[in-house]
Parts: C-alpha cells; structure tokens; sequence
C-alpha cells in the first residue's frame, strides 16, 4: 500500500467515525462540554476537514488544570474569545495555557477587540472579538429578568414564542450588522493564516455565535447544507445535561416560577440558523457575494482555509 493510499484509509476511518458517533468529535474537556472537533466533515469536492485544527467550543472559563493540559496537547495555536465584557465579567475569563492571568483578564474585559500574543513561540495567542448588540444584548436582558424574578416580566420577555422570536431575531443581526459581520470575519482571516490553525473559537455556550462561525466555515469549504445543520444541531446532544440542571436549578432556586421558558434560548433550533441562512440570501445573490461584499473576505482567504483545514 502507497503512502497515499494509506492516508486515504485512515481519512475514511476517522470520518466514518466522526460522522457515526457525535462523542468522537468532543475534546474531552470536562469544564467545556461543548468543545468539538470540525474535523471529518466532507466537502463537495471529495475532500476532508483535518482533525485537529478547527474546533469549536463553548466557555473556557471554567477549564481544569488537565483540561489546560489537553489543549496544550492539541497544539493550539489560537483562541478567540466572542463572548461579550458583560458575559466575562459574569463568568469569569478564559484559562489559556501559558498566558498570564492578569493579561487575560484585562484583554476579555474590554468591550473591544484586543489581542494577547503568545509568551513562547509554540504558545497560544488569545483574541478578543467581543460580538454583542450594542442597543440590545440578549445576554443582559436574561440577566435582568432573572434578577427581577417577577414572574410576570419573565413572561413578558420570554413567553408565547418571544424567547423562539429574540433568538430569530439575533441570528439575522448576525447577518445585517456590519461590526457582527467583520468580527466573525475576523475569526475566519485568523484560520487562513499560515501559522493560524489549530484554532479553537467560542462563545459562552458555543451554540450562537460559534454555531454561526462553524456554519459560515463549512458552507463556503464546500460542505452540504444537511450536514452544516447536523454540526450546528449537535449542541442539544453535548449540552443536555448541563441545560437541563440550570433550568432546574432556577426553579429549586426560585429564581423562575417557570424556568421551561429559557428552553429557547439554551436550544439550538434549526430555525435559528435558517434566518440566519435566509438573512444572507435576503440580502447577497449568492453565498460567494456574501463572502465578498458582506464578509469582505476573498479568495486568498478562502485559499488559506483550503490550505489549513482540507487534507
């Protein structure tokens, strides 16, 4: 057997394995369960997604110490932080391998762009890119009505479809807001960079603005619609558990008389990433228009994550 042809084997096993059991793509890591590996997926082309150098993940912020060894493992050499100022200093910051602390905190508790480099030359640069409405965070607002525990007001806010609605509503802003749309740009010219995977991206649930990054990545390497809505999906799977003990939690706690309402908002709903998918066609020709005149991003780009991502 050829080099080539022994490749080729061990390609097919790995996606078949991917593909066919969703815990072989979790990184193992106990204080972020939602962290996963891109890797396996196929493009229209006939080609791969390497394992390894495109992860997606929700908070790292509440990592253990043999979490921090696993990433070191990894060889990663980027992390982009998307949370909001408002989100890490409820939180708390990420814990990255080898950045100090005090250098963390101050980068991810701005709510501009900032960037930490990376201490040793095989270390981890951490970035910033905080993406939040500027004139309605949905984040504060949960935060607020929980606060208030009027039974009433959570309904007004969240109850009859207006949780289902707000999450709708924020996965098109995703879309139509130009500072949104330059940000999760960013995270994408990172990756295309010579030295810029592996990379791992994350918000605080990893289900939003992550799940929107995953999908913008996917659909221009070339991968299917079905399966950019099966990775995007995958979130319920990883977050069960942990979902379903904060909505309990906030019953037993007091803190909702009915905690059932935030199920919208801790769900990944394919109607989500469908106004998202239908903002982008509402408002560009083509997915490649999109990528040009909305992301602003080209071919070189494009060229880059290819390079990176495809075996």
């Amino acid at each position: 057997m050829t080099e080539q042809q022994t490749e080729n084997v061990v390609i097919e096993a790995a996606t078949g394995a991917a593909e066919n059991d969703p815990a072989a793509r979790s990184l193992g890591l106990r204080g972020a369960v939602n962290a996963r590996d891109l890797g396996g997926y196929r493009t229209a082309d006939g080609r791969v997604l390497r394992h390894g150098v495109a992860l997606r993940s929700d908070g790292l912020n509440r990592l253990t110490d043999a979490d921090l060894d696993l990433l070191v493992a990894l060889g990663l050499r980027q992390v982009v932080d998307l949370r909001s100022l408002d989100e890490v200093r409820e939180a708390g910051p990420d814990r990255v391998p080898g950045l100090p602390v005090a250098d963390i905190a101050a980068a991810e508790l701005s709510a501009r762009p900032i960037t930490v480099e990376r201490t040793t030359a095989d270390g981890i640069t951490l970035h910033h890119l905080p993406v939040f409405a500027a004139d309605f965070d949905i984040y504060v607002a949960l935060r607020d009505a929980l606060a208030d525990r009027s039974p009433e007001k959570q309904h007004a806010l969240l109850g009859d479809g207006r949780a289902a609605a707000m999450m709708v509503g924020l996965y098109r802003w995703f879309v139509t807001d130009a500072v949104a749309r330059e940000r999760f740009a960013t995270v994408l010219r990172l990756l295309a960079a010579p030295d810029g995977a592996p990379l791992l991206f994350h918000c605080s649930a990893g289900k939003d603005r992550t799940g929107w990054t995953a999908a913008i990545l996917l659909t221009v390497l070339g991968v299917d619609r079905e399966t950019v809505f099966a990775d995007y999906l995958l979130t319920n799977e990883r977050s069960a558990e942990i979902v379903e003990n904060i909505v309990d939690s906030f019953g037993t706690r007091g803190l909702m008389q009915d905690p059932g309402l935030l199920l919208p908002v801790f769900r990944a709903e394919r109607s989500y990433l469908e106004a998202a998918f239908a903002e982008v066609e509402a408002g560009w020709v083509t997915f490649e228009k999109f990528w040009q005149d909305g992301l602003g991003l080209d071919d070189e780009v494009l060229a880059g994550l290819r390079a990176n991502l495809l075996a």
